[in-house]
């Protein structure tokens, strides 16, 4: 059972454990995204509300950040290589990735999970679709306050987040957008701390 926390105000909006939320953003409005008990994964995917089709892009983000990870002041680009989100404020030690695809049913079938288990692809596609609006793909996402270290020798290895209960980020919108948070189930693997919580947003 997830302890009672003082939440950083009144205003937020709870990202249920192992499920997926929708928003729509206007072009300079901001997102604020809690990792309300320290160890809870938020996959983010961004699309512009006038093209589904482009999307906050991993692989062009890096190439033009020249970095694995943003930092504030960074901004995030879609596969049309135009701007989508800028990192505004980040309260954590500033771990994200942006290397690991988004968790799906072949996932857990390689970790040897029987039967359904709840997983991040699944989410999209269903915080999309209460909007009226299917996605052909499903693009890499940034995982927000996911610890996934690259080692000298070219290793990755899966960690438990480094945030604090309560810290968070915030992200502007570039242009006007929808955005899709999915409070990550993975409980196989240590990136959620083997457990999967709430997480929590704003909007301003």
């Amino acid at each position: 059972m997830n302890p009672t926390i003082s939440l950083p105000d009144g205003k937020l909006t709870t990202i249920p454990a192992r499920s997926g939320v929708a928003v729509r953003l206007a072009k300079g409005m901001a997102l604020k995204v809690v990792n309300t008990y320290g160890h809870q994964v938020v996959d983010t995917w961004a699309f512009n509300q006038e093209d589904i089709d482009e999307s906050m892009s991993m692989e062009h983000s890096r190439a033009s950040m020249l970095k694995l990870s943003p930092k504030v002041g960074d901004t995030l680009l879609t596969n049309r290589r135009r701007p989508i989100l800028t990192l505004i404020e980040d309260t954590t030690p500033g771990i994200h990735d942006t290397l690991i695809a988004a968790c799906d049913k072949h996932r857990y079938q390689q970790l040897q999970v029987a039967g359904h288990h709840d997983n991040c692809t699944d989410n999209l596609a269903i915080a999309l679709a209460r909007l009226g609006i299917r996605s052909n793909e499903t693009p890499c996402p940034l995982n927000l306050f996911m610890n996934v270290p690259v080692h000298e020798d070219g290793r990755l290895e899966f960690l438990p987040p480094v945030s604090q209960a309560g810290q968070y980020v915030v992200l502007r919108a570039e242009m006007d957008l929808i955005v899709v948070m999915s409070a990550c189930p993975q409980d196989v693997t240590a990136v959620n701390g083997m457990m999967p919580t709430d997480a929590h947003y704003s909007i301003s």
